[in-house]
């Protein structure tokens, strides 16, 4: 069924007039295609064949043990490139080439988007550019090389704070001016209608694994479900799975920064307003102006002023709650995940592991939760080492 591109109050398409058509285009080929009987067989031959869907739904029981609670991990790291970004650039991808469209735009944080829509590039043929701030360039060097390697022109983007904000802004002005052959591959659930519709869907896949898998592995669904939000993809896939069960508590965990009172930090859900960034109306992370404020988190994925509007309906009707993990919990769930399991989550991820620690005598050893872990944490070693180096 076609979505109005509305979630409550928040969506919409605010974006200049050249734009409109092409995102008119959009939404009429996902519409076409997204239940296509030959595209949905090619996008399910790809997400088992070159992606590794299913991914698995493991048991945490060193750190089960610590919080004092049953933790599930959704493995979301063990997919090709490293999160959960491959199975939306997949999907847009796969759209990209039945719409007949010959070149990828993306942009990119932690990389992690880029590095996915860099693959898809590299697989279908395509020529991609990859926008992306100078610093998270800096802090995110391997995966600019990955996405280089793969055939991508990587785009330093060094206006405002250098992140992904700024990134989102130039590769929606490069689009404006290449709307003919170019495809503009979003990584996240905001931005203009249709691309929260779009995103939602292809990692919709999350959150059915998920469900079933607990039914399967555990006998029932899971006590809590916790996922970290930036723009919110990963959560928006996780939570659909879900956001009927009543009884299944959602949490989504945003960056807190080194502290919530200082205004840097990129907890959106928590401490921003209503306002219009990057095409939509969502909740926003402002002065006292309206002007948008700098963000700041050890997390260069979370490191965003803004949220996909879905989430800021679900924040309104009180389905999910919203909390802030600061970056010294974060670190420590790094470090706990990855001494206790021998994984080494995203400094993403490791966000909503940080809330799952904070519920240490909260919840009873008969209680289950279910984290997504939603990528890796090889990208952010150097970042871990600069903030908590170890012992020579």
């Amino acid at each position: 069924m076609k979505h109005s591109g509305r979630f409550g109050d928040y969506g919409g398409f605010y974006v200049p007039e050249v734009l409109m058509p092409v995102l008119e285009e959009l939404e009429e080929a996902f519409y076409r295609f997204y239940e296509d009987e030959k595209f949905t067989a090619e996008l399910a031959h790809l997400s088992k064949y070159y992606a590794g869907r299913p991914s698995p739904l493991y048991h945490a029981k060193r750190f089960s043990e610590h919080v004092g609670f049953n933790v599930y991990l959704k493995r979301e790291d063990l997919l090709h490139g490293g999160a959960h970004k491959v199975n939306n650039t997949l999907g847009q991808g796969l759209l990209a080439k039945y719409m007949g469209k010959t070149k990828l735009i993306a942009e990119t944080g932690a990389g992690q988007h880029g590095l996915a829509t860099a693959m898809i590039g590299a697989l279908f043929g395509m020529e991609t550019k990859i926008f992306m701030g100078v610093t998270d360039i800096e802090r995110q060097s391997v995966n600019v090389h990955k996405m280089k390697l793969c055939g991508a022109e990587v785009v330093p983007i060094e206006g405002g704070t250098g992140t992904l904000k700024d990134a989102i802004n130039d590769a929606l002005r490069y689009w404006t001016a290449h709307v003919t052959d170019t495809f503009y591959l979003f990584g996240s659930a905001c931005g203009p209608h249709p691309y929260p519709t779009i995103v939602k869907h292809f990692q919709g896949c999350i959150g059915k694994e998920t469900r079933q898998q607990c039914l399967d592995q555990i006998g029932r669904l899971p006590d809590v479900v916790v996922a970290c939000v930036g723009g919110g993809s990963n959560a928006i896939g996780m939570f659909s799975g879900f956001l009927d069960d009543e009884d299944v508590k959602l949490v989504g965990v945003e960056a807190g920064g080194r502290s919530l009172s200082s205004g840097q930090h990129a907890a959106t859900l928590v401490a921003g307003r209503v306002g219009i960034l990057h095409g939509a109306k969502a909740y926003l992370l402002q002065d006292k102006e309206g002007q948008v404020r700098e963000t700041e988190s050890v997390s260069a994925g979370l490191d965003y002023p803004a949220v996909g509007p879905e989430h800021c309906m679900l924040k309104d009707t009180g389905r999910v709650e919203y909390v802030a993990a600061q970056d010294d919990e974060a670190l420590d769930a790094f470090e706990l995940l990855t001494k206790t399991e021998g994984i080494l989550p995203a400094l993403e991820s490791s966000h909503a592991l940080a809330y799952l620690m904070g519920q240490k005598g909260k919840l009873n050893r008969e209680q289950t939760a279910v984290a997504n872990l939603s990528g890796r944490g090889d990208k952010d070693v150097s970042i871990v080492e600069e903030h908590r180096p170890l012992e020579q």
